[in-house]
């Protein structure tokens, strides 16, 4: 959208028709209801405080705003940004970003708004990313430590700022350096009615943990404190307690340690500390008034705090120490005076915190000297103030609003003016309002205002505000921008409104009257020595650091310079570094006093507008030029346009700027020659020729990728080429070579059979007929030595489990070498045998047994298999009772184990002890010891037990026997597998037959008359720990989980 298409109103002032007054309050106000809060004079940005949060900023815009050029879209602060940036990034041109207007008009979120879309565009990486984030993030700090809620503003900066952002020649940010501007210290200690102090302190009080308000020794309730405003704590849409962790997240970015944070945040509690040091009024012995501590309570917890002694603290809060070349005196201060040196103590602890703070962020993004950078500048200072009742602190901030318009004056009227004179261009002057004779009433070294009220301060005898007044009528009595009650008088004028210690002084924004008194204390801003020594000897590092000049052996008699003089050196400083920078304005108006969204007051805003000389800018804007340039630096930006000047042009610049703008067949109208830069009038001409040259250089690329390509594809066609024949001369070589080597050896193969053809021929009437075969044998005799005596040495270890043999060196011994394989093995295993006693042979056969039995279908087996058989899980040794149970003719117990047996009725089980002899399997109660079932072996027919890992099992007994015809036994062992191992052994050697074990998991058991069949289930954790559960199912079946 460009900037005529769609638009509420006139985008630019300088397309205002007619260009009057009411006609551009009118469209000002159009464009203002309809949330357009942005217009354009030419290259100067009007921005309109619309109180409110607008959906036109974030990176959506940014995006949008970065690939346009400044009147291709609609007008906003974007668009200045990003042609200040792409003006010092491409055409390497310092910028400085100029934000002007009153308190409240929306200059600190202007200013906030440049930084995050030069931070949003500029380069990216890790490092950048850092320095980006330090710069954003010393806003916050700043904002805490230095703005304060006023009359006209909510977020007033009561100090200047500015800050100069350095990159690199790619653009990428490396640091910044931040200059503030006399913060209005006088509201530490005093704040008008409807006003707060500085954020910082309500921020504390209201986000800081409860540890860290007991450290600090503070009080969440700010009635506590003298220093804050009690009416006005809170501001409608600030959340303190938010904002604080914010700074501290933000200091933490900048690089402050936990160190510094805490020690700032230790300073500011004293501020606040010393406003409660209530003083008393009292009297010497001589009649002569004096001071003293009311309550000590409060001096001895500051003295805690940063580690001084307190009575220190009180001595010189209420005496004075003066000291000439001779001699040292001390004076007790009255009640006034302590109060004073009390305030002076407060206000310079917070205002060299202030610079302390300012100083360490720019340590943190400071740039190294060596590095070549370019610099944009924002500037963010106080706007002008109009007060009820204005001070010291108002007249240096209006004149410093001076010196700025000022520099928009000669840098945008009377140079643009002055510069078609210089360059010959035909010029109808436009009338305009000079400031320079109100400045010059200000800080003219010997007939100024500061020059006078720094004279008077140092002049000897009885000074004091009246006194500087009366010199203020008698030097501007008859200046025409100078008034007071005096000079009225004698003009014999009446004004009920001018006080008699009051002067006033018509600046470009209005006339302002300034109340004297405080001046002379105010430029003085003196601060007692004893004072500046009592804080170096604190033992707080970061107290004493502020206080350089305490140091006892440091004392210095000089004077130090006044607070006028040391505001006016730094405006000169400011003013010089904005000179030497390409200017861009941001005017900020504020629509009306209330903060209220969508209200404009015309009176308001008018005022604003002749002030700020809007109406003079836009007649110099619509008569004068757009764009002009040395003809040096646009030839080589352009002349890739012109067939005669590109690529080389050997004549002069202006010839090579006519010859290029001669062939574009523009307008004459649009043009202008002057002694050294070209002038264009309208921007489209600007955008045309731009267009032009964005058009020539994708083609002059697209020939550079084509020639390029060209030769790449060459130079890749040439290396080809050169590989391939080397490749197939390689190739050709080395087949011919092959091939000759294959022809030798069959010329050669051949000769020798033609040779031992011959050979034989010739010899063979010299040889037995025998002889082929006795070689033969000899050969084969030979090679079978070889073989044995080699596979006696090589022998594998005579482990039975170690089954590797050398292989076979030929294949005729591959059946000989197995037979041998074979007879090693065995007789390893002969060996083996011989080697065992009886018993392991006997535990062997068992495991051997086991095996048979279970291998591959219980589950359990292979975890039996390296436990060996024990037998006596009972310790039978040492059990009388058992022994005699089993009986004598019985012989020993194969197997005593304890058991469980499962009621087959109910599903329950029951623990029994069960001994295995060679001829009965008895089960025994556990708690009587008493044989309560007694089963011989030839009664058991048949085993049955799972293949999980339980320990189930079932003996199946013959009906025909006494004891089968109770029914069959149904048992749970942890041994299973050794039990029925032995059982069956017993069985076979007691019966001669053997018993028939069946692994199954549903299988019938007899229950008197009946039989129950049992089902085995396997549950979810059956495999873990072995535990069962039965659960009947009716009256004939039994379900168990194991």
């Amino acid at each position: 959208m460009t900037l005529m298409e769609d638009s509420v109103g006139v985008g630019d002032l300088v397309l205002l028709e007619p260009l009057e007054e009411e006609p551009l309050l009118k469209n000002l106000q159009l464009r203002y209801e309809n949330k357009e809060i942005y217009t354009y004079i030419g290259n100067v940005l009007i921005s309109m405080n619309p109180y409110q949060q607008l959906p036109i900023y974030g990176p959506e815009f940014i995006a949008k705003y970065r690939d346009y050029t400044f009147y291709e879209l609609k007008p906003h602060i974007y668009a200045l940004a990003n042609v200040a940036y792409q003006s010092l990034r491409d055409r390497d041109r310092d910028q400085c970003i100029l934000i002007t207007g009153e308190s409240g008009a929306g200059k600190t979120e202007a200013s906030k708004l440049v930084m995050s879309y030069v931070a949003a565009v500029c380069g990216k990486g890790e490092q950048v990313n850092s320095v980006k984030e330090q710069l954003l993030q010393s806003n916050p700090v700043l904002e805490a430590f230095g703005n304060a809620k006023t009359i006209r503003n909510n977020n007033s900066s009561r100090f200047g700022k500015y800050m100069d952002i350095e990159f690199d020649f790619k653009g990428s940010p490396l640091g910044g350096v931040i200059t503030n501007y006399l913060l209005e210290k006088s509201r530490v200690v005093k704040q008008l009615e409807g006003e707060r102090n500085f954020h910082i302190f309500y921020q504390l009080l209201a986000g800081a943990d409860a540890h860290l308000l007991e450290a600090l020794k503070l009080k969440r309730d700010t009635s506590h404190y003298a220093y804050l405003n009690q009416k006005v704590s809170r501001v409608d849409g600030m959340d303190d307690a938010s904002n604080f962790k914010s700074v501290q997240n933000a200091m933490t970015v900048i690089g402050f340690s936990e160190v510094e944070i805490q020690q700032v945040l230790e300073v500011t509690a004293l501020v606040l500390k010393l406003g409660n040091v209530e003083l008393a009024d009292e009297s010497q012995a001589n009649g002569t008034s004096a001071s003293g501590i009311r309550d000590g309570r409060g001096v001895q917890e500051i003295g805690e705090m940063i580690g001084l002694n307190s009575e220190e603290l009180e001595k010189a809060l209420c005496s004075r120490t003066m000291k000439t070349a001779k001699e040292e005196v001390v004076t007790t201060l009255n009640f006034t005076q302590a109060q004073y040196a009390r305030d002076a103590l407060a206000k310079n602890i917070y205002s060299r915190l202030f610079n302390w703070i300012v100083n360490r962020i720019n340590e943190s993004i400071k740039v190294g000297s060596g590095e070549k950078k370019k610099v944009m500048g924002v500037l963010d200072i106080y706007g002008f103030e109009i007060l009820e009742d204005n001070s010291f602190e108002q007249f240096v901030i209006n004149y410093c609003n001076e010196k700025l318009q000022q520099v928009f004056i000669e840098m945008t009227l009377k140079e643009e003016q002055e510069e078609y004179k210089r360059e010959g261009i035909p010029w109808t002057k436009v009338d305009y309002f000079d400031n320079g004779i109100i400045c010059n009433l200000i800080e003219h070294n010997q007939q100024g205002i500061l020059a006078m009220l720094d004279e008077e301060c140092l002049r000897p005898g009885v000074v004091s505000d009246s006194t500087f007044l009366a010199k203020l009528n008698q030097v501007f009595s008859k200046h025409g921008y100078y008034e007071s009650k005096v000079t009225q008088n004698a003009q014999r004028q009446y004004d009920h409104t001018m006080g008699l210690s009051c002067f006033r002084i018509c600046h470009y924004a209005g006339k302002v009257t300034y109340n004297v008194n405080s001046f002379i204390d105010k430029n003085n801003d003196l601060l007692f020595r004893d004072l500046s020594q009592a804080m170096w000897k604190a033992q707080h590092p970061l107290l004493q650091s502020l206080f350089p000049e305490g140091v006892p052996t440091q004392t210095s008699l000089k004077r130090p310079p006044t607070a006028g003089a040391q505001f006016k050196s730094s405006v000169a400083i400011l003013m010089k570094n904005l000179y030497s920078k390409n200017p861009n304005y941001i005017r900020c108006i504020k629509p009306n006093e209330h903060q209220q969204r969508g209200q404009f007051s015309s009176e308001l805003v008018a005022v604003q507008t002749r002030y700020l000389g809007l109406l003079e800018n836009v007649r110099v804007r619509r008569a004068g030029y757009a764009y002009r340039q040395r003809y040096g630096p646009f030839l080589e930006r352009y002349r890739l346009l012109g067939r005669s000047t590109w690529p080389r042009w050997n004549g002069g610049d202006r010839e090579g700027v006519e010859k290029v703008l001669g062939e574009l067949s523009l307008s004459s109208e649009e043009l202008a020659f002057g002694k050294t830069k070209i002038f264009i009038r309208s921007p489209k001409t600007l955008f045309y020729l731009e267009e032009k040259r964005r058009l020539r250089l994708q083609q002059l690329a697209t020939l550079i990728q084509k020639i390029y390509r060209g030769w790449r594809c060459r130079t890749h066609y040439q290396l080809m080429r050169k590989s391939q024949i080397l490749i197939s001369s390689w190739f050709r070589g080395n087949m011919q070579r092959k091939r000759y080597a294959k022809i030798k050896a069959s010329v050669v193969l051949i000769q020798a059979f033609v040779r031992g053809w011959k050979a034989r021929k010739d010899y063979r009437k010299y040889f037995r007929s025998g002889a082929a075969l006795t070689l033969a044998d000899f050969i084969y005799k030979s090679i079978t030595q070889k073989f044995l005596l080699g596979l006696r040495n090589n022998l594998p270890s005579t482990n039975i489990l170690d089954r590797t043999w050398p292989a076979a060196p030929y294949r005729c011994f591959n059946t000989a070498n197995q037979e041998l394989q074979q007879l090693f093995y065995r007789w390893k295993c002969k060996r083996f045998r011989d080697r065992l006693s009886p018993k392991q042979v006997e535990i062997l056969k068992e495991k051997l047994c086991a095996s048979e039995l279970f291998k591959g279908k219980k589950a359990s087996y292979p975890q039996s298999v390296p436990i060996p058989f024990c037998g006596d899980y009972l310790g039978l040794q040492g059990n009388p009772k058992l022994q005699k149970l089993k009986g004598g003719e019985e012989g020993p117990v194969l197997m005593a184990d304890t058991v469980k047996k499962v009621n087959r009725g109910n599903g329950k089980t029951s623990s029994r002890i069960l001994l295995l002899t060679k001829g009965h399997v008895i089960l025994i109660d556990t708690k009587k010891s008493q044989a309560k079932t007694v089963i011989g072996l030839d009664s058991v027919a048949e085993v049955s037990v799972t293949s999980f890992k339980d320990g189930l099992f079932s003996l199946h007994l013959n009906e025909i026997s006494s004891v089968g015809s109770r029914g069959d036994f149904l048992l749970v062992s942890e041994h299973v597998i050794e039990l029925l191992t032995k059982m069956y052994q017993a069985v076979l050697d007691a019966t001669q037959r053997q018993l028939l074990i069946s692994v199954t998991e549903k299988f019938s058991v007899r229950f008197k008359e009946s039989s129950v069949a049992v089902k085995v289930i396997q549950g979810p954790e059956g495999d873990r720990n072995g535990k069962l559960k039965c659960k009947k199912k009716g009256s004939r079946c039994l379900e168990v989980t194991v």
